[in-house]
C-alpha cells in the first residue's frame, strides 16, 4: 500500500475563545455573571467598571494631588446603562478617560467632597452589621440557665437539646440516648424522662416532642381559654386519631367520638392553632431574592420591554494602560489583555441585546397574558422564538434559563412563558399554563364541604371546550401543590 499526500478543502465549525466566552456569558444568571465579571476584573488590569461604588470617593493621584472627580466619562460621551468602551482611533480599543488627566489642587475643594459624600441621615452612612439571629439551641440554653441549678440535671437537659433537629423534635429515642452514655455515670431512664419533661416545658411550645402527636398535645395542654370539653376532644384527636384527622375522615371521627359537627369543628379550630414545627422559626433560613433582568410596563401603544439597568455592568478599558499601549504602539504583554477586554465588552453587550430581543418576542406573543393573566396564556415553544429571531433553539434555551422578567402580574422566569398545548373542541389549542390557571380558579371557587373531584374538574373543563384527560388534571393539580379531594374537604 503506497502512502500519498492529499490536499482537501472542507468547512467545519470552530469554537473560538471569543465564541466560547459569548456562550458562557449568555447562560449565566445575573448573580453568576457578576461573580464571573469580578474574577475577570481581577485578572485583567485593562478592564475596569465605570459603575464602581468607589468612583465618587477621594482619590490620591500619582503626583500626590487629591482628586474627588468621578472617573466615569461625561454624559455627553456615554449613554446611560450601556456596556461600552471609549477608544482612540489609533488603538482601536484603549480608552482615554478622565483618569488620564491628572487633577491639580485647584480642581479639588471640600465642597466637592461634601457633595459626593453620603448624607448624615442616610441609613448607610455608617457600616451596618447584620444582627445575630438566635438559634433554637441558644434560645433553649438561655431558659435552662435560669431554670435549673443542679449541674447533673442541667447536663441531661443540655444533652437532649443537642439531640433536637431543626424542627424541635427529638431525633433519637431515650433508649438510644441512654445506651450511648457511660455506665459509670449511673444515669437511669427516669432521670432522662424528668429532663425531657423539663425541656418540653420550655418555649416554644411543643419543643422536645418525639412525634407530631406529642408535639400537638403539648401545645394544646398549654393553650389558655379553651373549654374543658373542647380541649379533651382535641387531645383525643391528636393522641389517638391523628391519622384519621389528617385524612379528613370526619364521618368516622364523629362515630368514634360520638359528637356532632359543631363539637368536631371547635376541636379542629384548636388543633389548627398549633404549630407542628415549633423550631422552624429559629432555623435561620435566608431568603433568596431574584433580581429581574427585564422589566415589562404598560405603555400608551401596548407593552414596553426594557432591560434592568441596575444589573448591567458598565465596562471600559483602563485609560492609563491605554496610554502605555499607545506609546508602545500596541507591543508588549498588555496587547493580548487589551484584546480580551474588548471581547468581553462586546460579548457583554451582545448578551443583554439577545436577552432583550428574546424578551420582546415573548411579550409580543403573550400579549393576552399581560392583559388578562394566566388564563389567557397561549402555547409557545422554543422553536417559534428561534425562527422569529434567526437564532438556534439552544441559544433561546440559554437565554431563558435563570433570567427573570418583572411584570404587572409578578416575577417570572422567561421559561415560564413556554408551555405545551392542549387541544380544544373547536380545533384550536390551549396552553397548559392556562389549563392550570383554570383548575386553580375552579378549586378556589368550590364549596369546601363538597369539593370537586378530578373527574368533575375534567367535565367542567370539557364544558369550556378543553379536552383534558382526568390523569392530566391530576398531574396539573399536583404540580400546583393542591391536595386531592378528600384532603380538601372540611366540616
Amino acid at each position: 500500500m503506497k502512502q500519498t499526500l492529499q490536499l482537501r478543502v472542507s468547512q467545519h465549525l470552530a469554537l473560538t475563545p471569543q465564541l466560547q466566552q459569548s456562550i458562557r456569558l449568555l447562560q449565566l444568571s445575573t448573580l453568576e455573571l457578576h461573580q464571573e465579571l469580578e474574577q475577570m476584573l481581577s485578572d485583567n488590569p485593562l478592564l475596569e467598571r465605570m459603575d464602581d461604588p468607589l468612583d465618587h470617593s477621594v482619590r490620591l493621584l500619582s503626583d500626590g494631588a487629591i482628586s474627588a472627580a468621578p472617573s466615569t466619562p461625561s454624559s455627553s460621551t456615554e449613554s446611560e446603562g450601556d456596556t461600552r468602551t471609549d477608544t482612540p482611533d489609533d488603538l482601536g480599543g484603549a480608552g482615554t478617560g478622565e483618569d488620564a488627566a491628572p487633577a491639580g489642587d485647584a480642581d479639588w475643594s471640600f465642597d466637592d467632597v461634601a457633595r459626593t459624600s453620603k448624607a448624615p441621615e442616610d441609613d448607610n452612612a455608617r457600616p451596618q452589621l447584620e444582627a445575630h439571629e438566635t438559634t433554637l439551641r441558644e434560645h433553649l440554653l438561655e431558659q435552662l440557665s435560669v431554670t435549673v441549678d443542679n449541674r447533673r440535671d442541667r447536663a441531661l437537659v443540655e444533652l437532649l437539646i443537642d439531640a433536637l433537629d431543626d424542627n424541635g423534635y427529638l431525633e433519637e429515642s431515650l433508649g438510644e440516648i441512654l445506651s450511648r452514655l457511660p455506665e459509670e455515670l449511673e444515669i437511669e431512664m427516669d432521670e432522662l424522662l424528668v429532663a425531657l419533661k423539663l425541656l418540653q416545658s420550655f418555649d416554644p411550645a411543643g419543643v422536645g416532642a418525639r412525634d407530631a402527636s406529642e408535639c400537638l398535645a403539648i401545645q394544646i395542654r398549654r393553650m389558655e381559654k379553651v373549654p374543658f370539653v373542647t380541649r379533651r376532644m382535641a387531645l383525643t384527636l391528636v393522641e389517638n386519631h391523628l391519622e384519621l384527622f389528617a385524612q379528613r375522615e370526619f364521618n368516622k371521627l364523629k362515630k368514634i367520638l360520638d359528637c356532632d359537627d359543631e363539637d368536631l369543628r371547635e376541636a379542629q379550630a384548636v388543633i389548627k392553632r398549633c404549630n407542628p414545627h415549633p423550631g422552624a422559626a429559629y432555623a435561620g433560613d435566608v431568603s433568596d431574592y431574584v433580581v429581574p433582568d427585564v422589566i415589562v410596563k404598560r405603555a400608551k401603544h401596548g407593552w414596553q420591554v426594557s432591560l434592568n439597568r441596575d444589573v448591567m455592568p458598565k465596562l471600559r478599558v483602563n485609560a492609563m494602560y491605554a496610554n502605555i499601549l499607545k506609546q508602545s504602539k500596541g507591543e508588549g504583554s498588555l496587547s493580548s489583555q487589551l484584546q480580551e477586554a474588548k471581547w468581553l465588552i462586546k460579548n457583554m453587550r451582545q448578551r443583554f441585546d439577545t436577552i432583550l430581543r428574546v424578551a420582546e418576542a415573548i411579550v409580543d406573543r403573550q400579549r393576552n397574558f399581560f392583559s388578562h393573566g394566566e388564563v389567557a396564556m397561549r402555547p409557545l415553544v422554543l422553536r417559534e422564538i428561534a425562527d422569529t429571531l434567526g437564532l438556534h433553539e439552544s441559544t433561546i434555551s440559554r437565554v431563558t434559563t435563570q433570567k427573570y422578567m418583572l411584570t404587572p402580574h409578578g416575577m417570572f422566569e422567561l421559561k415560564y412563558f413556554f408551555g405545551s398545548h392542549v387541544a380544544t373542541e373547536a380545533g384550536g389549542e390551549a396552553s397548559s399554563t392556562a389549563i392550570r390557571a383554570l383548575i386553580k380558579q375552579l378549586i378556589g371557587a368550590e364549596d369546601p364541604k363538597h369539593p370537586f373531584s378530578d373527574s368533575k374538574i375534567t367535565d367542567m373543563l370539557a364544558e369550556q371546550g378543553m379536552v383534558v384527560a382526568r390523569r392530566t388534571v391530576a398531574k396539573y393539580r399536583e404540580a400546583l401543590k393542591i391536595p386531592p379531594v378528600n384532603l380538601r374537604k372540611s366540616l
